[in-house]
C-alpha cells in the first residue's frame, strides 16, 4: 500500500512541551506532545520504502547471508605464516642419523658360528640316474608292477559292521562312559507365562516405564505398583503375626510340659497310704500309713530307660510319617508339573503364534530347586522425574534382565550363586627328624 507524504511544509502537530496543568478540557484535546509517535511512524515508512517491508517481520534468510567462500586475500597478506608450517610437524618429521637398534639377538650378516660344520643338503632340483632309467622303461611300456582291477565284494555305502566284542579279562578296566543327552534336549522350551504363549527375548516396555511418560499411563502404572507394594507389606505383616503366635504357643506348651514333668516327679516320691483291717462292731480300725521312701538307683535307671525308649519310638513314628508325606508331596509335584506342561502345550498349539506372553503373570514361580528372581521395579517416582536429559540417570542391569528372560522362557533353570569353590581338606603334620638317624 503506497504511503502518502507531503513534499513541503511543516507537518508536525502543534505541541506545548511545558504544560503546567491538564485539568481543563482544552488541555485534553490539543497541545499534546506526539513527537515520539510521529518519529516512529516516519521510521516505519522509511523501512517500507527502502527495503520493501518491515525489518522485524522479515525472516532471517532475507536479512542475512552465509559466506561459504574462502578469503583469497589472506594468503597474499601473510605468505610466511602459511608456508612455514607448525613446529610440531617439524619435530615429528625429524629423523636421527643413527640407525635404530635391531631387536634380533644377532645381526643377519654376523659370521660367527659354534664350530660345528653344517650338514650338506642334497640338491633335489635334478632327476637321479636311477629315476631316469625307471622313467625310460615306463615310456617303453615296461611296468614293474601292474594293478589288477577287482570288483568290490561289499557294499561301499552300507553301515560299518560293529567291532567284535573282546573277552573281558579279570582285571578289567571299564571305559569311561560319556554323559547321555537328556531326551528334553531336542524339545522346544515352554515359557512360564500364565497364558502359555511364548515370551519374547526382549520385551517392549510400556509407556509408563519411560523417563518422560504420558501422564495418564504413568498415573495408572503408579497406582498399580502402589497397590502391589501395599499387598506385599500386608502379607509380610501377616506372616510376622503368625510367627509370633506360633512362638507364643510353643513357649506355652513348653512351660506346660515342664510343669507336668515337675508334677510327675513329685508324684513319684509319694505313695498311696494303705488301709488295713475291716470295720466291725462300731470299732475303729487302726490305720497304718506307709512312710515315703527314696527310690533306689536301679529303679531310677529302669524309669529312665523306659522314657528314652518311649521317646525313641515316638520320634521314629514321626520321622516315618514325615518321610511318607515328603514322598507324597514329590509325587503330587510331579503330577502337577506334568499337567501344567500338557496344558501349556495345548495352549501353545491352540493360541495364535503372533501374540506374546507376559513375563509378569507366570503360571509358577519356581523351576527346579530355587525360585525365580523377582523382576526389578521399572518405575520412576514423581519426585525423581526430570525435565532435562542432562539430569537423567539411567537405571537397570542388562545382565540381570537377560538372565531372567532366559529363565521365564524356559531356556534354563534358576541357579544359586556359589561364592567360592569347596577346597579339599588338608592335614598338616610335623616330621620327626630323629627317625632318620640310627645308632649302631
Amino acid at each position: 500500500m503506497p504511503v502518502l507524504r507531503s513534499k513541503s511544509g511543516n507537518t508536525d502537530a502543534p505541541s506545548q512541551y511545558k504544560q503546567p496543568s491538564r485539568k481543563g478540557k482544552k488541555a485534553w484535546r490539543k497541545n499534546v506532545d506526539v513527537t515520539e509517535i510521529t518519529k516512529g511512524l516516519d521510521e516505519l515508512n522509511t523501512q517500507i520504502i527502502a527495503t520493501g517491508g518491515v525489518l522485524a517481520d522479515k525472516p532471517s534468510t532475507e536479512l542475512f547471508a552465509l559466506d561459504v567462500k574462502p578469503d583469497t586475500t589472506i594468503a597474499k597478506k601473510f605468505p610466511k605464516h602459511i608456508s612455514k608450517g607448525l613446529k610440531a610437524d617439524e619435530i615429528i618429521a625429524a629423523r636421527s642419523a643413527v640407525p635404530a637398534v635391531s631387536s634380533r639377538k644377532r645381526p643377519a650378516g654376523d659370521k660367527t658360528t659354534d664350530g660345528v660344520l653344517p650338514v650338506k643338503r642334497q640338491r633335489k632340483e635334478y632327476v637321479t640316474a636311477k629315476e631316469l632309467r625307471r622313467l625310460k622303461k615306463v615310456a617303453d611300456g615296461q611296468h614293474d608292477s601292474t594293478v589288477a582291477v577287482v570288483d568290490a565284494t561289499y557294499d561301499v555305502w552300507a553301515d560299518p559292521e560293529p567291532a567284535p566284542v573282546e573277552q573281558e579279562l579279570e582285571n578289567f578296566v571299564p571305559k569311561k562312559e560319556q554323559p547321555k543327552k537328556p531326551k528334553t534336549l531336542h524339545e522346544a522350551p515352554i515359557s512360564l507365562s500364565a497364558n502359555g504363549k511364548p515370551i519374547p527375548a526382549v520385551a517392549k516396555p510400556k509407556g509408563g516405564a519411560s523417563y518422560n511418560p504420558d501422564f495418564t499411563e504413568y498415573q495408572e502404572r503408579l497406582i498399580e505398583e502402589s497397590e502391589k507394594a501395599v499387598e506385599a507389606e500386608k502379607k509380610r505383616l501377616a506372616e510376622l503375626e503368625q510367627e509370633r503366635i506360633k512362638l507364643e504357643a510353643a513357649l506355652r506348651s513348653a512351660a506346660e510340659a515342664e510343669a507336668a514333668e515337675a508334677r510327675a516327679d513329685l508324684s513319684e516320691w509319694e505313695d498311696d497310704s494303705a488301709w488295713e483291717g475291716l470295720e466291725s462292731g462300731g470299732e475303729e480300725l487302726s490305720v497304718k500309713a506307709k512312710k515315703p521312701r527314696r527310690k533306689t538307683q536301679p529303679e531310677r535307671n529302669r524309669i529312665k530307660r523306659r522314657k528314652e525308649e518311649e521317646r525313641r519310638l515316638k520320634h521314629e513314628a514321626a520321622m516315618k510319617k514325615k518321610a511318607a508325606q515328603e514322598h507324597r508331596i514329590k509325587q503330587i509335584a510331579l503330577e502337577v508339573a506334568e499337567k501344567e506342561r500338557q496344558m501349556a502345550l495345548q495352549k501353545v498349539e491352540l493360541d495364535d503364534a503372533d501374540e506374546e506372553g507376559d513375563d509378569e503373570n507366570l503360571r509358577r514361580r519356581q523351576l527346579g530347586r530355587y525360585r525365580l528372581p523377582e523382576k526389578d521395579l521399572e518405575l520412576v517416582l514423581p519426585d525423581e522425574l526430570q525435565d532435562s536429559l542432562r539430569l537423567l540417570k539411567p537405571e537397570g542391569n542388562l545382565l540381570k534382565d537377560r538372565y531372567r528372560s532366559m529363565l521365564v522362557r524356559g531356556k534354563m533353570e534358576a541357579r544359586r550363586k556359589i561364592p567360592y569353590k569347596k577346597q579339599a581338606k588338608t592335614k598338616i603334620t610335623e616330621k620327626w627328624t630323629y627317625k632318620d638317624f640310627t645308632l649302631e
